[in-house]
């Protein structure tokens, strides 16, 4: 049996560990959890875990239940202290992205682990998911030349779930780069092999959501039902997806406004590699029915390019008659990432392996996101702080 502890028993940590987890080794068993909604997260516990017990802090957890591994799955703008707290301490941990949602939380979580004997893997299913791994395989294996350039977009079909839930809340989320891009920076830093040294931003803020619809407002209680695009009516008419039942209205003051805060519509950054490679990232968050999420990574010798939701890898060679194109499983968690950390997580364990992502990686996209976020706030290129490992 793997003893693991828990702070932050919510959806996300639940589907992990319930599922992924399980999937990868059935001796995983949640014993201990920090979580101060005790109802919900006994809820979301599977029979065989009924019996865990629950602390009122990650110290008193650590010193008393004896524990194999830690997961901290809280709300982001708690990733950091806790994350911290378990520094202090030689266990096996998994954290959940974004590591850090400003500066100041980024800057301490370095010093931190700068001398810490904690092993932790970074939530970044898509630099481990089978198609990227192959990416960079190519791409290190010279099949275009030395990587130049790279173009990656993220168009969210999913993305008014940003504007309508508890993710629209700017004081947790801290923007869209923290809570999205961190994943994409990431994988396209370690495809490239190189971390992004400077990076220009650019957003639109509140031209599609937000607005100034009362904060509490529900569609079953909202008079334009019938017209609004966003009504469970019109979603299911439209199969334009979104909850399909009563939900908060994304075009509310509740989603904030450009002034005070909110998450963006829309994304775009250029950026600079060490290695004196360039490129570029958007997002998009309106977009709806066909996703697009993936990058081209172009040398002169050809170019790799691959997207998540086609399940298609491509190698083009540019100097020769020939084309490549491999297909690998669709439909898994995360484009398969998830089970790969999962099955990561359990040899970090058990056989004291290496972190694919980690806490190095999550401070970099921590901070290369808050470049961008800084970038398109002040309209300059933003030189990125470079994580320091001792």
């Amino acid at each position: 049996m793997i003893r693991i502890g828990v702070v932050g028993f919510g959806a996300r940590a639940a589907g992990v560990i319930n599922h992924v987890f399980r999937e990868a080794s059935t001796e995983f068993k949640i014993v201990a959890l920090v979580d101060p909604d005790k109802e919900k997260a006994k809820s979301r516990l599977l029979e065989s875990d009924k019996d865990a017990s629950f602390y009122d802090s990650l110290d008193k957890m650590l010193k008393s239940a004896k524990l194999d591994a830690l997961f901290i799955g809280t709300r982001c703008n708690l990733h950091s202290p806790y994350a911290i707290e378990a520094a202090k301490y030689d266990i096996p941990l998994f954290l959940e992205k974004p590591v850090s949602v400003t500066m100041e939380q980024a800057m301490a979580l370095e010093k931190a682990y700068q001398k810490s004997r904690c092993k932790v893997l970074v939530s970044f299913p898509l630099r481990v998911s089978p198609i990227c791994v192959r990416a960079r395989e190519m791409i290190a294996g010279a099949a275009i030349g030395e990587p130049n350039h790279v173009h990656a977009v993220n168009y969210v079909p999913y993305g008014v779930g940003y504007f309508e839930g508890a993710y629209r809340n700017y004081e947790v989320t801290q923007g869209l780069f923290l809570q999205k891009a961190t994943h994409d920076l990431d994988y396209i830093m370690f495809l490239m092999g190189s971390r992004i040294k400077r990076i220009a931003a650019i957003w639109s803020l509140g031209k599609v959501f937000g607005g100034k619809k009362p904060s509490k407002l529900h569609c079953s209680v909202c008079g334009e039902q019938k017209t609004c695009l966003e009504s469970p009516e019109n979603r299911k008419r439209n199969f334009s997806g979104g909850t399909e039942t009563d939900h908060p209205c994304p075009f509310s003051k509740a989603a904030g406004n450009p002034k005070d805060g909110m998450n963006e519509d829309s994304s775009s950054s250029i950026f600079e590699f060490e290695s004196g490679a360039h490129g570029v990232y958007s997002q998009v968050f309106y977009t709806r029915r066909e996703g697009e999420r993936g990058a081209k990574v172009s040398g002169y010798k050809g170019s790799v390019s691959f997207d998540w939701y086609s399940s298609e890898l491509k190698l083009i060679e540019h100097h020769a008659p020939f084309t490549n194109v491999l297909r690998p499983p669709s439909g898994m968690s995360h484009f398969g990432g998830d089970i790969e950390l999962a099955r990561n997580f359990l040899a970090m364990i058990k056989d004291n392996a290496k972190p694919m992502a980690n806490i190095w990686d999550g401070i970099q996209s921590a901070y290369t996101c808050l470049a961008a976020k800084e970038s398109a706030s002040t309209g300059k290129f933003v030189k990125v702080r470079m994580a320091n490992k001792h």
